[in-house]
């Protein structure tokens, strides 16, 4: 199966999520100084995009516009790591919010195409917020990153595109974020069913979280798909082994794309895969 960019791989790297306390994993990245240094030890190894999360001084999830717009601006100086905000959050953040990160005009933005059981939670995901996001992307030439968390999302995707149009830059990409309970399973029975509901000429990163890291990775490889991996989806990087940083995780990615026979894009070939270009204020 050949999908656009299937002669390479585009690696993305998740360094925090929103998810995990830093009390619980000492060495998630949660500082804009952790996160900019975790991002350039992931380059080094294969990543060309960096999907980023923020937190606070108290180390808890924010949406912090500022505290944004510094890390944006600091990764943008010390690496050449396509960035990516998540529009998502915590599953707790209103809608108002996670509209205005795409203030501070990252090179791409998350677009999650629909409500999904989060563990224990639900993350809300209406119809009306997610045209609005896709329609500010848009307008300030965001790319958008559609996260799929169940099959059934893929057909809202394709109304999406339908009714709305085509993203900024011209090109669909999807990632399948496989795994949540709650979810899709992160099996490859269920990744082969997405890939046949792929819109025409999509490419697509997927994600196993947790134990399922793995199994997706192989999977999505073996499809001509891309991968992402970080610290926001498996703290362990093998039965009872703590994942060390987010580059031991990225550099296993790479040596898994090289054996492919797919090595990892550059971050100038993965700006062409994904039609990033320069955001723009509006």
């Amino acid at each position: 199966m050949s999908r656009p960019g299937s002669h390479g791989t585009l690696l993305t790297v998740a360094p925090t999520g929103a998810e995990h306390a830093k009390a619980d994993v000492p060495q998630l990245p949660v500082t804009l100084d952790e996160l900019v240094a975790a991002a350039q030890a992931c380059e080094q190894v294969g990543a060309a995009m960096v999907h980023v999360h923020i937190r606070g001084d108290d180390t808890r999830p924010t949406l912090d516009l500022g505290r944004l717009k510094d890390t944006v601006g600091a990764l943008r100086e010390r690496t050449s790591l396509i960035v990516q905000l998540s529009t998502g959050g915590a599953v707790t953040d209103p809608e108002a919010d996670r509209l205005r990160v795409l203030d501070a005009l990252p090179d791409s933005a998350s677009c999650t195409m629909g409500t999904v059981n989060f563990g224990e939670d639900v993350f809300l995901n209406r119809w009306e917020f997610v045209v609005s996001l896709h329609k500010a992307m848009q307008e300030r030439a965001i790319v958008p990153e559609y996260e799929i968390f169940d099959l059934g999302q893929l057909a809202s995707l394709r109304r999406l595109l339908d009714q709305h149009g085509l993203p900024a830059g011209g090109k669909v990409h999807v990632d399948l974020v496989m795994g949540v309970p709650g979810g899709m399973p992160g099996d490859v029975e269920t990744l082969v069913a997405a890939l046949r509901l792929l819109p025409d000429g999509a490419s697509f990163s997927a994600t196993g979280i947790g134990r399922t890291s793995l199994p997706v990775m192989l999977a999505a490889l073996s499809a001509g798909g891309h991968l992402r991996v970080g610290m926001e989806d498996t703290t362990t990087y093998a039965k009872g082994q703590p994942v060390r940083d987010n580059a031991q995780l990225v550099a296993r990615a790479a040596g898994l794309a090289k054996i492919a026979q797919r090595p990892p894009l550059s971050p100038v070939e993965a700006r062409d895969l994904l039609g990033v270009r320069s955001p723009v204020q509006v």
